[in-house]
C-alpha cells in the first residue's frame, strides 16, 4: 500500500500540491485525471522521488519513504515512466531490458518482456533505442523495462501522448494485461476514457488538490458529462 499524508510542495513561489492525502491499495489501477497544470505530474514525481515535499509524508508498504533518493525508491520496487521516455543511441533494446532487469537476460527472456508489450521480438531485439524508433516503439520498450524489473509499483505520466492510434490500442491492451498482474500496482495519468475505463479508482487532481476520488462507476459516469469531451479523448 501507498500512503500519501498532507502533501505539499512549492515551486518558484508557487502551492503547486496542497495538502494532498490518499491511499493506493495493493494491486489497484488508479487513474489521475484533471485539468492541464492542476498538479497531476508533480504529485507523480513526488512519489518517484524526483522532487522533495515541503511538508507531509509518503509511506510505501509501511515504510516511511519520504527522504529517499529515486535509486532508493526504485530499489524498493517502484518505478516511473516519463510522458517523453529518454532515448538511448547505441544501446540495443535487448541490452537496455538487462540493465533493467540486473543482469543478463536469455533471448527467450527478452522476447518474452517484448511479446509482452505487443512487439516482435526478433524486429527489436538489435535496435538502438534511438531516433529510429517511433514515440509508440519507444513507449513500450520502456513498459517492457519496467515489466524485467519485476516492479510493485508502476506509475506512468500521460503514456497516450503523441502516439498514433495503433500503438495507442496496444498501449490500452498492455495495460490491461498489467493489471490482471494483482501484485503490481498501477498510478497512470490520462485523459484518455478508455483507460480510465479499465481504473479501479479515479482521481481527479486539481489546483493542487484531489478535487473527488472514488471508484470508476462513481467517477467516470459524471465526469464525462461535466466536461467537453475534447477533454476526454475516446
Amino acid at each position: 500500500m501507498l500512503t500519501l499524508s498532507h502533501l505539499s510542495f512549492e515551486a518558484n513561489g508557487n502551492q503547486i500540491i496542497r495538502d494532498l492525502s490518499a491511499e493506493i491499495e495493493q494491486g489497484s489501477f488508479t487513474v489521475i485525471t484533471g485539468p492541464n497544470g492542476g498538479g497531476k505530474s508533480t504529485l507523480a514525481r513526488l512519489i518517484m522521488g524526483m522532487a522533495q515535499p515541503k511538508e507531509g509524508r509518503i509511506v510505501w508498504k509501511g515504510q516511511d519513504i519520504t527522504q529517499l533518493s529515486v535509486s532508493e525508491r526504485a530499489k524498493l520496487g517502484i518505478g516511473y515512466a516519463f510522458q517523453q521516455p529518454p532515448r538511448f543511441k547505441g544501446m540495443s533494446v535487448a541490452k537496455l531490458l538487462s540493465l533493467a532487469h540486473g543482469r543478463e537476460l536469455s533471448h527467450e527472456e527478452t522476447c518474452g518482456y517484448l511479446s509482452a508489450v505487443g512487439l516482435c521480438a526478433n524486429d527489436y531485439l538489435n535496435r538502438d533505442v534511438d531516433a529510429s524508433l517511433s514515440g509508440g516503439e519507444v513507449k513500450r520498450i520502456e513498459i517492457a523495462t519496467l515489466l524485467a524489473r519485476d516492479l510493485e509499483l508502476a506509475i506512468f505520466d500521460e503514456p497516450e501522448a503523441g502516439i498514433d492510434l495503433w500503438s495507442f490500442a496496444k498501449l490500452v491492451e498492455t495495460f490491461g494485461q498489467l493489471h490482471e498482474n494483482k501484485k503490481l500496482s498501477i498510478l497512470l495519468i490520462s485523459h484518455q476514457e478508455r483507460i480510465m475505463n479499465m481504473a479501479d479508482e479515479i482521481w481527479i487532481v486539481e489546483n493542487g488538490a484531489i478535487k473527488r476520488q472514488g471508484k470508476r462507476a462513481e467517477i467516470l459516469p459524471s465526469l464525462m458529462e461535466d466536461l467537453p469531451s475534447c477533454e476526454y479523448k475516446k
